[in-house]
């Protein structure tokens, strides 16, 4: 059966830009005819990484002013504005600047949406393993970061209990789970 789009842009005007993203008003129509608007947030895919070992996660924990609080959360990032790159480079990357640790192998779980009913921006699932150690390297707005060694049955109860909040750190989980067969 074919795609048939149920909303179509009318028109689209830019309500707010910076360096990480944009947020656009757009006038819609609907299937039916009728009329309304859609604010849509653009910002670039990310990748995410799971640095697996031990039976358990090397996370990050920082302070996420949005929500007013520190969270734990699988290391992630996307690339500066006006670079690109391969997502795999993008997850090496990621995994280096926050832990230090680099991957022998990486392997490619997926992709996924973070809220596909107002923003374009998706994120690559990788899992690392065969972890080195070495020296993180942050950026600036990372400079409040730690990281710690979760274990899979403290990760899960700090998902039941509120602690681990972040989204696609819990979807990740479970293209994990997914991707070992259980």
């Amino acid at each position: 059966m074919a795609d048939e789009q149920a909303i179509k842009q009318v028109s689209s005007r830019l309500v707010y830009e910076n360096s990480w993203m944009r947020v656009r008003e757009d006038e819609v129509e609907r299937l039916d005819g009728s009329r309304g608007i859609y604010g849509v947030i653009e910002k670039r895919d990310f990748a995410l990484v799971i640095p697996a070992e031990n039976d358990g996660f090397h996370m990050v924990e920082e302070f996420r002013y949005p929500i007013g609080r520190r969270s734990w959360n699988f290391p992630q990032g996307g690339f500066p504005k006006g670079m690109d790159g391969d997502p795999e480079e993008l997850a090496r990357h990621e995994l280096a600047e926050e832990t230090g640790f680099r991957a022998g192998t990486l392997t490619r779980l997926g992709y996924l949406y973070g809220s596909h009913g107002s923003s374009t921006q998706g994120f690559h699932i990788f899992l690392a393993t065969d972890l080195e150690p070495g020296e993180a390297n942050r950026e600036i707005e990372e400079q409040d970061m730690r990281q710690g060694f979760i274990s899979r049955a403290e990760f899960k109860r700090y998902v039941r209990d509120g602690v681990i909040t972040d989204d696609s750190s819990v979807a990740a989980y479970t293209l994990l789970i997914l991707h070992e067969g259980h």
